[in-house]
Parts: structure tokens; sequence; C-alpha cells
């Protein structure tokens, strides 16, 4: 063995006896409240298709007529001369869904976040981020040069005093606050209003990652932004397709200029060959879906399920948070205990995810079960009947 792989192998090794190693399970059907793994049947509570959409024959036909019309590729980059129709047609029905005068696609959510922060701040700015942020945007924050600091997790008083730290230190630049709006792996909501009021009163711009409320959040499903009614008080609106829409790729709403600068400066979006039109069509075709009755039909059946699936928890001995949210984590603690009751629910037909470091912190380890549109009552009964008899809390908090 040369000492390239001898060094490899010793890092896995490393990795497995921490309880943190991963592997890719394929899957042999769409994504659904059932999915087939590994030649079985299992109930899927693992996915973010919060409305069910990614295998509903509405986006499944615009990505056929998208593909059969503009082929299986765009070519090139968009600014060279991959920026095709359907491109242009999701950015225009983005806009209008989320009530901004312009928005931008890109390939992927985290391409998006990499792409954004860097353009509109540097070395002279300061970026102050929630914790819990996503890696994404931990990542494009360190990628801009910019001076970092962090807040605790929907602390107003400590990111009050971060933003009176930035401001009382002459620092000469920009300062950019950064919070998601529905944290993924706690599944509870940022305090929005007041990051806005506190962001206003120390002239520093904000963008908020609606991953996870785009669909499921405010009067007609904008997200949380619309919810807390401070849409035209955000600078930047970040999304995600391949949630709720159920597509791919991640975008940012917002003003015509703010666009443009991210057009001539993003770099993930520059350099990237534009996402494919079945992608883009698909997603046009998901907003609409939203938007219409349907959307908000999907959207009651879906706190109408989130309210059983916690019922059933707690019927299992479990700890589930207050907040309404479609994310809803059971804590663990050692990532060896949430590997074992993961498995314990995979023998018995159900698919929850171990979530754990880096994804969230040491020692904090979880399971994430995910609620979609797409389940039906019997198969939270299914969920609440494999919890009782496989997977009572061992150390959940």
């Amino acid at each position: 063995m040369s000492p390239f792989e001898t060094e490899l192998q010793s890092r896995l090794a490393a990795i497995r006896a921490q309880g943190l190693w991963r592997e890719l399970r394929r899957v042999d059907s769409p994504q659904a409240a059932r999915l087939e793994l590994a030649g079985r049947s299992l109930l899927n509570f693992s996915s973010n298709d919060y409305l069910g959409l990614a295998n509903h024959p509405a986006l499944i036909e615009a990505a056929i007529h998208a593909t059969d019309r503009f082929g299986a590729g765009a070519g090139a980059s968009r600014l060279v001369c991959g920026s095709l129709a359907p491109h242009h047609q999701l950015e225009e029905a983005l806009a209008a869904f989320k009530g901004t005068e312009a928005a931008l696609a890109f390939s992927t959510g985290y391409a998006c976040a990499l792409g954004v922060i860097p353009a509109l701040v540097g070395k002279d700015a300061v970026v102050i981020l929630d914790k819990l942020v996503h890696a994404s945007i931990v990542d494009a924050a360190k990628l801009s040069g910019a001076k970092l600091r962090v807040f605790r997790h929907n602390d107003l008083g400590d990111l009050e005093a971060k933003l009176t730290w930035a401001r009382s230190s002459s620092w000469p630049g920009r300062v950019l606050v950064v919070t998601e709006c529905v944290f993924s792996m706690d599944g509870d909501l940022a305090p929005l209003l007041n990051i806005v009021e506190l962001k206003d009163r120390f002239g520093a711009w904000l963008m908020v990652d609606e991953a996870h409320a785009t669909g499921l959040f405010g009067e007609t499903r904008r997200g949380l932004v619309e919810e807390f009614g401070v849409s035209d008080r955000v600078e930047i609106q970040m999304g995600t397709l391949g949630k709720a829409i159920g597509a791919s790729g991640g975008y940012i709403a917002g003003s015509r200029a703010l666009v443009d600068l991210l057009i001539n400066r993003a770099r993930s979006f520059i350099f990237s060959t534009a996402p494919v039109p079945a992608a883009a069509a698909a997603a046009k075709a998901g907003i609409e879906l939203i938007a219409s009755a349907e959307g908000e039909q999907r959207r009651q059946r879906l706190w109408s399920l989130v309210e059983l699936l916690k019922s059933a928890l707690i019927g299992g001995q479990w700890r589930v948070p207050a907040v309404r949210s479609a994310i809803v984590p059971c804590i663990v603690g050692a990532e060896t205990e949430a590997i074992a009751l993961a498995e314990s629910l995979r023998e018995s037909g159900i698919l929850v995810p171990a979530i754990r470091y880096p994804t969230v912190a040491r020692s904090q380890a979880r399971l994430r079960f995910a609620v979609s549109a797409s389940h039906s009552a019997a198969d939270i009964e299914q969920l609440r009947a494999a919890v009782v008899a496989h997977c009572s809390p061992r150390a959940s908090s």
C-alpha cells in the first residue's frame, strides 16, 4: 500500500472510531413517502420535500417539455451562451412569487451562498452569523475575507453586542448579518422581526436564508420574511429550489441592482455551466404550484401531519420542540447512540437520519424527522408503532 493510501486508510479508521462514518445508499425510486433502498421499501422521514412536489406530475411534465425543446444540457455558463429561456422564466416567476424586483438562480444552494457573500463584502467588512447557519454560509463568509463574528443562536443580546462592537471599533466597511429563517437541524425559527430592527438601528445589511421556510410560511407561502411582514426590509433573500419547491438549485431575490451586481461579481454564477433546462422548468412549475390553491391545501395537510408526528414521538417518550416546523429533531447525544436508534428504525421499515458532527455539535447527535405532505395518517401511525416498540429514548434532552 502506498503512503498516500496508508494515510487515507488511517483517516477513515479514525472517522469510524468516532462514530462519524458516512456512506452513500442507493435509492431506486423517486422521492416520495416511501423509498426503495437496498431492495427494501422504507417509509421516508428523511427528505426535505416538504410539500411532496419532487415527484409531482406537473414538475415532471415541465422537465420533460423543457428537455424536448432545449435539450439535456445548457452547454455553457449563462454569460457565454447558456442563459436559456427556462432560466429567465424561472427568475421572473421567483421575483413575482417573492415580491421583489428581481431574482437570480444558481446551480445549487451551496453555490448560491458561496457566490453571493464574497460578491457583496470583502476584507473591509464585518460578517456576523448566527452560530447555527448552514455550512455553506460559514464557508462563504470565510471565503469573502471579511472579519467574521458569530452570535449565539437566536440570542438578540449577543447580536446587539456584536453590532455595537462593529460600529464602535471604527470599522470602515459594511456590516452584513446573516441568519436562517427555519434552522435546518433544530427546526426552530429566527426572531426575524427583532433581527430586522437591530440591523436597521445599526445600519447593517441583512441576508436571510429561507431554505426551510419557502412554501411553508406566510399568507401566500413566500416564507418567514412574508409572515413577519419585513419583505421590504431584508436586503438579500436566499433560498433553495430543492426543498419545498421540489426541484434543484438555489436563488437570490432582491433588488434589480443586487441581481445585476451578482451577475457581474458572483464567481460561482459566472464560472459555472448553467443548470440544465429541465431543472429550471421544474422549479418554475413548483413555484406555480406553491402559489396555487393546491399549494395551500398541501401546506395545511403538512401542518396537520406535523402535529400527528409530534404526538407519536411524545407517545414514545421523546421531547419535541413546541415550535411549528416540518423539521422535528429528537436529541440523542452520543453519535454511536444516534446511529443505533436510526438502525433500529430502519430495521422496522422507517428511514430517519442520524445527524452527527460536523453537521451538529459534538455530543448533540439526533434523529431528524422531516414530514411531507405526501405522508398519510397511516404512515404516522406506522412510525409511532416503530418508535414505541424499538426506539425509546436513551439519552434524549
